[in-house]
């Protein structure tokens, strides 16, 4: 499997780009948005490619639709909350779009059974890192990373991993190019946990404060893991959006 063949669809690189638009205020709140047509036209898409996009950005409330008037943007349709709609491994990547990562601890070595268990491997250290990551310069989620020695000597020297430094990237963003097979599987559970006190300081949130724990192991196309990733959120400032869909039809008659 090449890069290419991790190719973002296209509804959903537009549905980004819209939503991007209207967080930046492109779109204000209730003001129409280009008809399919238009949409079509500049971005060189299908019309059904154009529908798709607008289908999702309906379905999380980023915009809404007036029959015979058109879409327009709902600016406040989150209700103050980072939105992301998740349904595959680009749709974290694309986290980077429109959010900001501040690295809270450089990756280090260390040792740490229960990551190293769950990485599968037959030692017990690992690296581990510690970031947060900001939607409107508010932070909204603390995660720790941990990655198998192998995995995390390929990233050690980026700038973008030292201690205090911010970029868009993401994890898996920068660490895909540097691996011999893609990354094709995110194995998750959601529950909720008490935010230590390590996390509540980052989040600026009461230490025990009810938050959103998301846990991902990352694996790659021979099924070997490459990263555990253990993510705090604010519910306060964020909703987490997964959209199901059946593999087939059943039949009729």
């Amino acid at each position: 499997m090449t890069q290419r063949d991790l190719a973002e669809p296209a509804y959903r690189a537009l549905a980004a780009t819209l939503r991007t638009q209207i967080a930046e205020g492109r779109y204000a709140d209730g003001v129409r948005l280009p008809t399919e047509s238009e949409l079509s036209d500049e971005f060189g898409l299908s019309r059904q490619t154009v529908r798709r996009a607008f289908q999702d950005l309906v379905a999380e409330g980023a915009v809404y639709r007036v029959p015979g008037r058109g879409t327009f943007a709902n600016e406040n349709g989150g209700g103050g909350r980072y939105l992301r709609q998740l349904g595959s491994i680009e749709d974290l990547m694309n986290l980077s779009a429109d959010t900001t990562m501040e690295v809270v601890s450089a990756p280090a070595r260390r040792v740490d059974l229960e990551a190293s268990g769950r990485l599968r491997l037959d030692t017990d250290l690992v690296y581990r890192m510690v970031f947060r990551r900001f939607h409107d310069e508010i932070p909204f989620v603390v995660t720790n990373v941990s990655w198998p020695e192998s995995i995390a000597r390929l990233v050690l020297e980026r700038p973008e991993l030292a201690q205090g430094a911010t970029s868009t990237y993401t994890m898996i963003g920068l660490l895909e190019p540097h691996l011999q097979r893609p990354i094709v599987e995110a194995a998750q559970s959601i529950t909720v946990a008490a935010a230590p006190a390590s996390v509540a300081e980052l989040l600026n949130c009461p230490e025990g404060h009810s938050m959103l724990r998301v846990d991902r192991l990352y694996s790659d196309a021979d099924g070997d893991a490459v990263e555990l990733a253990v993510s705090y959120f604010l519910p306060e400032h964020y909703t987490y959006r997964v959209t199901l869909r059946r593999n087939a039809f059943p039949s009729v008659g």
